[in-house]
């Protein structure tokens, strides 16, 4: 089944969560001069225009991206937040006007550097074609494939680190078993690597799979976080919230996000809460 597209959703509540994570994840690797490899298992377009006829069905980025580029001046004593933001603001053709919402290969080329390398894996054919078409400079590779599959194949990567991005849909249900077998295989393959993983957050909270998938695999060093907003009612359809993992996250990685979602939150609507701590520890 490859019908669904991000477009849909781009910038979002559940985007704001993944990208800052991812953002302050790199930020961490890019404090040591040795080259990284990132992959990214189901890239997407890559960049969004939030004028697209998609993205303003739903304006689902109005609640999410939106509120936070709107307060960004007022955000600026918030460090990681306040980078973040600058980055979003640099990724705009008019640096005053938010018109695009970059997806996370975006966020993973913005700060590339010579000697580190990006493999993109898209299997719908529609989104990979205009991943392709995308501008993006550096060591970057696009593959029209399963990114899981993909990932698996592609390791042990020839960098000394690696991080990888796992979000795929969920729109079958198998996909959250199928992400914790992946992760069980790739973490024996490159067991120092930095893997993140997006989980929504539905009524039917199918997403118990994959956390006890990965509890079961004997894996180690898994944190997580949420960020809900609101709880979800009886008869309820959609999702209420995001959920990440990462695996071997760089140290300090949960102190910084507590911080920058402390501000976040409050703008997400009075309901909004974010929660975090070891899923699994060492």
């Amino acid at each position: 089944m490859l019908s669904y597209q991000h477009a849909y959703h781009a910038g979002n509540f559940a985007d704001v969560h993944k990208h800052l994570t991812l953002f302050a994840v790199i930020d961490h690797l890019l404090r040591k001069p040795t080259p990284v490899s990132y992959f990214d298992t189901h890239a997407g377009r890559g960049r969004y225009r939030l004028a697209a006829e998609e993205t303003r069905r739903l304006g689902e980025y109005r609640h999410g991206v939106e509120p936070l580029w709107r307060a960004r001046g007022q955000l600026v004593e918030e460090p990681l937040l306040a980078g973040w933001l600058s980055a979003l603001t640099a990724m705009q053709p008019d640096p005053q006007v938010l018109s695009h919402y970059p997806g996370s290969p975006a966020w993973l080329v913005h700060r590339l550097r010579p000697q580190d390398r990006v493999k993109l894996f898209e299997l719908h054919p529609g989104e990979h074609a205009c991943l392709a078409e995308q501008p993006m400079a550096g060591d970057v590779d696009w593959v029209h494939g399963d990114g899981l599959a993909g990932l698996l194949d592609s390791l042990p990567a020839d960098t000394p680190r690696l991080c990888a991005l796992i979000d795929p849909s969920y729109e079958r249900k198998a996909e959250y078993r199928e992400v914790a077998d992946t992760l069980r295989v790739a973490m024996r393959k490159a067991r120092h690597a930095v893997m993140l993983v997006w989980y929504p957050l539905l009524p039917a909270a199918r997403h118990h799979e994959l956390l006890e998938g990965i509890r079961e695999s004997g894996l180690r060093k898994v944190w997580r976080s949420e960020l809900c907003l609101h709880e979800p009612s009886v008869g309820e359809h959609g999702m209420y919230g995001s959920g990440m993992l990462v695996i071997n996250p760089p140290w300090g990685l949960d102190t910084r996000l507590i911080d920058a979602m402390a501000v976040v939150t409050p703008r997400l609507g009075p309901s909004s809460r974010y929660s975090s701590g070891w899923w699994v520890g060492e």
